[in-house]
């Protein structure tokens, strides 16, 4: 028997008071008869030091009904066991272990695999268990599958033996991307059944730069709880050592500078540091740079290199944890791209249009345009036409060059003709494959504006910003009118206010003919002087195939684009690792995806060697813990702790008690055998009053 408020139990003390009460009587019940007391002073009678009980039966109806009283406010009941939920011991547990590359850091792996040893010592029999890794990505060491084929005592072993092969790498921690494959792995039924819950062990030490992102907005899988087991580093100093992209900088004594950027924990310790140039794992090459930077704060610092000297990294000192204390660095190559115009221009003569396209296309760092002028009269090389990326259009040509423009133009080129004088009927209609293409000559009253463009289109999306989608403001003073629907497959991107097309597209093979039907020379528009014309060739150039320049860094994991081979398909590329090894790649392999490791890559095709650098993810440097709190905040399901499971048991337990309770009432009884006893005390007591002597009369003096 249990009970609901055994408190009241502290009523049963009252249960001494009849005791108490027949024990302690301050007068005797005899009564002896005498004569007159009037000269007597009145004494209570001594009572003996002995004292005894009378009416014991009396007594102990009294303390009974004392006793029932308290037991019925007790509210008593028979307690059963509970019955526990079908399937309540069948879990299924996905282990999440971070390997990212600030799991590094010394001691963490360390505790990050005795944590997973002691999750998996604590497995029943019932549980399934699997066993994945994340960084950047996530794989599958042990799956559900595998779990179950294995004998269950081997089970636990063959988890810690396949994750005792792994070890942090360098790529980034994408924490919230894992999160979801996990939930999704759990929430696919194995085999005919599926188990009633799930529940994701995450463990990592949750750092400021583990890209929670994607978490925003998943909906989360029933029956699906995240406990999180974070680990923590020795050491709270670390600074990390970043390489800033390569600007175009205005000073030109410094636009040979490598720009690093130093970053401090917060709560670091440490604030002074030496930056400098290395060829290997030794020391510094030439006078290493002294940097002060505060706790939680960052600095950028340009290092020259020296010349003649051989360096290609930058290394960091005085820091605690030296995973992210190297960063590779290499000047990038600089991409050669052609544009080939066709035309009688001068390119002195301000007043024609190539004068403008060469001024237009800046060499930069990453970059440079070359302009080839062709005269139409002249013989115009296959290799021109080849190496152009597009090839411009001015004044009419030949039938032969026409025919190899248009054979281009199949194959994949971008041609830009400008019908902007007499006489390129004949060189349209060879471009795009058709009769000759007529056009009239228009020059309006005052001007022409363009009225309508197609910002959907990629020549023009770079402007669909509203702030930069004015071309009200160019005037154009000549133009030549054309119909679209003559021309098969014609698309109009550009029309003047008045309707007339002013940039028509026409696929023509693999590649397209623009028609641009007025220039951006002065006496034509107002285009060469406007502040689009630059963008607008740029925007053509990219949209024409040219090759976008490669970027200074790469991050691990990221796909590095080759771009096709040139020359016989059986050449393959080899890929020089940093570490010494290589790869090949066959002729269809244009990316290289196994970036992995920090350095610098080389790849050779028989022709000149190109590099590329790879450096680590910057994020992987924030190492600053965040609270768990910020994983729910984004809704994610998160287990409860011990002492949450426990009260829950508790209030499992007591709903469980006030219902039988309420469905027993034993108190009921109590109370009517409170009432009874009482009714029969009362009988005995009445009795027990009416045994006392009458008081006898006195004698008569």
């Amino acid at each position: 028997m249990s009970f609901l408020a055994p408190l009241f139990f502290l009523g049963l003390l009252t249960a001494g008071l009849p005791v108490v009460f027949h024990l302690i009587r301050r007068t005797t019940r005899e009564r002896t008869p005498f004569s007159s007391l009037m000269f007597l002073a009145p004494t209570p009678p001594r009572l003996t030091q002995r004292s005894r009980l009378e009416h014991l039966l009396l007594l102990f109806l009294r303390c009974l009904a004392i006793a029932l009283l308290g037991f019925g406010f007790a509210r008593p009941f028979m307690k059963r066991a509970m019955a526990p939920p079908p399937n309540a011991n069948a879990h299924r547990v996905l282990v999440l272990v971070d390997t990212s590359a600030s799991m590094r850091r010394a001691g963490v792996w360390a505790e990050a695999r005795h944590q997973v040893d002691s999750i998996l010592q604590g497995a029943s029999l019932l549980d399934q268990f699997a066993l994945y890794t994340f960084d950047r990505q996530t794989k599958s060491l042990v799956g559900f599958n595998e779990w179950n084929a294995m004998p269950a005592g081997e089970r636990a072993a063959l988890a810690s033996r396949k994750l005792a092969e792994q070890a942090p790498g360098w790529a980034g921690t994408q924490l919230g991307s894992a999160l979801i494959q996990a939930a999704e792995v759990l929430a696919e039924p194995i085999g005919k059944s599926q188990a009633s819950s799930g529940r994701i062990e995450v463990i990592t030490d949750l750092q400021e730069g583990s890209h929670l992102e994607q978490l925003q907005g998943y909906e989360w899988p029933k029956g699906i709880e995240v406990a999180v087991h974070t680990v923590r580093g020795r050491n709270a100093n670390n600074a990390s050592l970043q390489l800033v992209s390569d600007e175009v900088d205005s000073d030109a004594n410094k636009a040979n500078d490598t720009r690093v950027r130093i970053s401090n924990s917060p709560g670091s310790k440490r604030e002074q540091f030496k930056v400098g140039w290395r060829n290997s794992d030794a020391g510094f090459v030439g006078q290493p740079v002294d940097v002060y930077v505060p706790a939680g704060q960052s600095r950028v610092v340009g290092l020259p290199i020296a010349p003649g000297i051989a360096a290609d990294r930058i290394a960091l000192e005085g820091d605690d944890e030296d995973f992210d204390n190297v960063v590779f660095a290499k000047p990038p190559e600089p991409i050669q791209l052609s544009v080939l115009y066709i035309g009688n221009d001068d390119p002195g003569n301000p007043r024609q249009g190539l004068y403008f396209l060469k001024r237009a296309f800046q060499e930069t760092r990453r970059q440079t345009v070359e302009v080839v002028a062709a005269h139409p009269g002249e013989g115009i090389t296959q290799a021109q036409l080849q190496g152009a990326t597009i090839c411009f259009v001015g004044s009419p040509v030949s039938n032969e060059t026409a025919a190899a423009l248009h054979d281009q133009v199949t194959a994949g080129k971008t041609v830009l003709a400008i019908p902007s004088g007499t006489g390129m009927e004949s060189t349209l209609g060879k471009l795009l494959g058709t009769g000759s293409l007529a056009y009239q000559p228009i020059r309006p009253s005052n001007y022409a504006m363009l009225g309508e463009l197609d910002f959907r289109h990629p020549l023009f999306a770079p402007f669909a910003d509203p702030r930069y989608s004015d071309f009200t403001k160019i005037h154009f003073w000549a133009y030549s009118r054309l119909d679209p629907s003559g021309i098969p497959n014609a698309r109009v991107l550009a029309r003047f206010d008045s309707g007339d097309p002013a940039l028509i597209e026409v696929p023509t093979g693999s590649g397209r003919v623009l028609i641009l039907t007025s220039g951006w020379q002065p006496d034509s528009s107002q285009l060469a002087l406007s502040s689009k014309f630059v963008p607008l060739l740029y925007s053509l150039l990219e949209t024409s195939g040219a090759p976008s320049p490669l970027p200074a860094q790469y991050r691990i994991g990221d796909v590095v684009p080759l771009g096709p081979l040139t020359g016989s398909s059986s050449v393959t590329r080899t890929v020089r690792l940093p570490g010494g090894g290589q790869q090949n790649l066959d002729s269809a392999q244009t990316n290289f995806l196994e970036t992995a490791v920090p350095g610098i890559y080389t790849v050779s095709a028989g022709g000149p060697a190109k590099t590329f650098v790879v450096n680590l993810d910057p994020s992987e440097s924030r190492t600053s813990p965040i609270a768990v709190e910020e994983l729910e905040r984004l809704g994610v399901p998160m287990a409860q702790t011990a002492s949450k499971v426990a009260a829950d048991e508790n209030r499992k337990v007591r709903f469980q008690n006030v219902e039988l309770e309420n469905r027993q009432k034993m108190w009921r009884w109590f109370i009517i055998g409170t009432i009874l006893v009482l009714i029969i005390e009362s009988w005995f007591g009445g009795r027990a009053a009416r045994r006392v002597s009458p008081v006898a009369s006195p004698a008569p003096g």
